[in-house]
């Protein structure tokens, strides 16, 4: 009797430590996003880690830096990049990043913008 209510309460634990696990991993993970709902209610998402995937329709360089536009079918949005090399024109991708307000880049301004973070 005593050998089935230990196994019992290993099974319950393991399945409890799973379970915590999983919750942790979870939360540590970036939210895919579509650019409809960025747009609808940008506040929402300031200062979260966001994954937006699209096609890349619009780009520019200025000085050491670059920004080009997605488009996922749902809306578009600017994403900053730090770095000039930007993604060929046309091609879809996925990007890292966290949504500001209010930027001012390469003399234009944009009322939201996703700055990347990182690019698949």
């Amino acid at each position: 009797m005593h050998l089935i209510c230990a196994k019992r309460l290993r099974i319950r634990n393991a399945a409890a430590a799973t379970l915590i696990g999983g919750t942790l991993l979870l939360a540590g993970c970036v939210s895919r996003v579509s650019i409809e709902s960025i747009n609808h209610d940008p506040a929402r998402f300031g200062g979260k880690d966001l994954k937006v995937a699209g096609r890349v329709v619009n780009s520019f360089t200025v000085a050491a830096s670059g920004a080009f536009e997605l488009d996922n079918g749902t809306g578009r949005l600017w994403v900053f990049r730090d770095k000039k090399d930007l993604p060929a024109h046309n091609s879809s991708l996925t990007v890292n990043g966290k949504i500001e307000q209010g930027f001012e880049f390469g003399g234009r301004n944009f009322i939201i913008i996703l700055r990347e973070t990182s690019r698949h």
